[in-house]
Parts: C-alpha cells; sequence; structure tokens
C-alpha cells in the first residue's frame, strides 16, 4: 500500500470519528500472511483517556463509511485501539501534553530518543547530549519513550 493509500484510509477513518470526538492518530495496514488488517489508532479530542465504549463506538462509526467506500479490495479485518505507552506525537498539542517526558524522535534529518523539554507554537525542543535541538512539530515523527505516571 502506498502513502496516497494510506492518505485515504486516515481521510476516510478522520471524516467517520471526528464528528463523534475522536482523532485519528494513524492508520497502518498490516499484512500478517493472509488477511489485510487496518488498525486505526485513535485519541479523543477532549484529551481524556480512551475507553473500551469508545473504541466500540469508533469502531461501528468507522465500519459504516469503510463499507460505503469500500477501500481496500477484498476482505480485511478494521481494528481500533488506543494510543498507549508509545503514543505518536503528530502536533504541537500533542508535545505539550508530554512535556518532560522522553520521545523517540526519526526523521528530519534527526534521530535520537531524548526528553522533551519545550514547546513554542509549533517549534518543539529536546534535550539531546546536553543540548537543545528545536524541531518544527509535523517535520519529523515522534513516539513517546516512555511512560506516563499519569494519563495527559
Amino acid at each position: 500500500m502506498n502513502n496516497n493509500d494510506n492518505n485515504n484510509l486516515m481521510q476516510l477513518a478522520s471524516g467517520a470519528l471526528e464528528p463523534l470526538g475522536f482523532e485519528v492518530l494513524e492508520v497502518q495496514v498490516q499484512n500478517m500472511g493472509g488477511q489485510p488488517i487496518v488498525l486505526v489508532r485513535i485519541d479523543r479530542l477532549d484529551e481524556q483517556p480512551v475507553t473500551v465504549d469508545d473504541l466500540a463506538r469508533a469502531s461501528r462509526a468507522a465500519e459504516v463509511e469503510f463499507d460505503r467506500a469500500d477501500p481496500i479490495a477484498g476482505e480485511y479485518r478494521l481494528e481500533f485501539e488506543s494510543p498507549g505507552g508509545k503514543r505518536p506525537l503528530l502536533r504541537a498539542r500533542h508535545f505539550e501534553r508530554m512535556l518532560g517526558l522522553k520521545v523517540r524522535v526519526r526523521g528530519d534529518g534527526h534521530s535520537f530518543t531524548a526528553p522533551l523539554t519545550g514547546v513554542d507554537g509549533d517549534r518543539v525542543t529536546f534535550t539531546v547530549n546536553g543540548e537543545p535541538v528545536t524541531l518544527t512539530a509535523g517535520t519529523f515523527q515522534a513516539n513517546l519513550a516512555e511512560f506516563p505516571d499519569r494519563h495527559r
């Protein structure tokens, strides 16, 4: 599956879920030697923890949209999960919630795991080997590298 197909799946899921108060963090297509699995990782727009009921509600809403659009040829399984401990950080507000925690960064010429030490607009700062490294949110991939002690 190419990036354009993945973007289409992301738009399809977002269109179905954002009106219900969910943010689609990522969509992955996994093919584990058989039927493809479309994994949709969601968060709540109100930043409360994602519950099992939330996952069921999101699944029902997205299933209708995916059935209507039929984005993947053949049979596939649609699965939903909360962001979990290795949550993707995509926008400035995601980084703001995780200040002080270690983040794994890849892209934009960088590859490191370091504490997140500041957010100013869309500029995100990490302390790498004692030195500040500031990047622009959305120009690199980032995931939490440590689990927070409480929901953020």
